[in-house]
C-alpha cells in the first residue's frame, strides 16, 4: 500500500491492525520494511492480533522519491503522516541503527501517545560522531561522500542535504525530555555504532525506566535468531 503525502510524496507502508500500543518500526540508513526484524514483528504481531505499522522511508525500499533528497526532517513528517491516517490509541516505536535517532523526533511530536520507545542499536547523532572532520568539512561544503558498504557492493553515499538537515536534529548534548520507558538494545561487537552510544543516550533521556541490554557478542545487524528472540521478549513486555 501506499499513503500520499501533502506535497504528493508516496510512502510505501504495510498495516496491520490489533490490541494494544500499535508497534511502529523505523529502519536504518538506506534500510527499509522488508528486513528481517521489521519482517519478523510484523508476524508476531499478525499471529498475537496487535497493531503494527511498517513503511519505507520516501527515496528507500518501494517508496517514491530519489534518496539523495531524503532528510530526517521529512522521514519524521512521513512517519507522522502515517500515525495520524492510520493508527488510533498509544504507540510504540521501534528504532534500528539511524531509526534509533528518527524515533526520538517523532517521539518528541507523540509524546503524549507513547507506550515506550525501543533502540536496536541507536545511532543518534552520528553525523556529529560517525566522521571524521575532512568528511564533515566536505559534507558541510555541499559534496556527497562515500564509505565502503559492508551489507552490498555498492558503496553507501551520504548526501549534504541529508547532513545539512541532520546537524539540526542533536540530541545527545542535551536532555532529552521524554517520560516513557525506554528500552535500548546493542551489540558489543557492534563495528558501525559503538554500543557507548546507548550508554550517552541513556544518560541523555529524560525518563526514570531506561533499560540498556547489552548483547556480548553481539553485531550492528542484531539479526540473529537469538538476538531477535531477545527483542521479541522485549516488545512483549508492553502487552503484559
Amino acid at each position: 500500500m501506499h499513503h500520499t503525502l501533502y506535497d504528493g510524496r508516496r510512502v510505501a507502508f504495510r498495516f496491520t491492525p490489533g490490541i494494544g500500543p500499535c508497534l511502529v518500526f523505523l529502519p536504518g540508513y538506506m534500510s527499509d520494511m522488508s528486513g528481517s526484524k521489521a519482517t519478523a514483528l510484523f508476524a508476531e504481531a499478525q499471529e498475537q492480533g496487535r497493531a503494527c505499522l511498517l513503511l519505507d522511508y520516501s527515496g528507500c525500499g518501494q517508496s517514491d522519491g530519489d534518496f539523495a533528497d531524503g532528510m530526517l526532517s521529512h522521514w519524521r513528517d512521513e512517519v507522522l503522516a502515517l500515525v495520524a491516517s492510520y493508527v488510533s490509541g498509544p504507540v510504540l516505536l521501534i528504532g534500528s541503527s539511524m531509526g534509533g535517532w528518527l524515533m526520538l523526533l517523532v517521539a518528541e511530536r507523540l509524546k503524549h501517545r507513547l507506550a515506550g520507545i525501543i533502540g536496536i542499536a541507536p545511532a543518534p547523532d552520528f553525523t556529529r560522531w560517525g566522521y571524521t572532520e575532512e568528511q564533515r568539512a566536505a559534507l558541510a561544503r555541499g559534496e556527497t561522500i562515500f564509505e565502503p558498504n559492508p551489507y552490498g557492493p555498492e558503496p553507501t553515499p551520504t548526501h549534504a542535504k541529508f547532513f545539512a538537515d541532520a546537524e539540526c536534529h542533536v540530541r545527545l548534548e542535551n536532555c532529552i525530555d521524554h517520560a516513557c520507558p525506554v528500552r535500548l538494545i546493542h551489540g558489543k561487537a557492534d563495528a558501525d555504532v559503538p554500543w557507548d552510544i546507548s550508554l550517552r543516550l541513556k544518560a541523555a533521556l529524560g525518563s526514570a525506566d531506561v533499560q540498556v541490554t547489552l548483547v556480548e557478542d553481539g553485531d550492528h545487524r542484531l539479526s540473529r535468531p537469538g538476538d531477535i528472540a531477545l527483542l521479541k521478549a522485549i516488545v512483549a513486555e508492553f502487552y503484559i
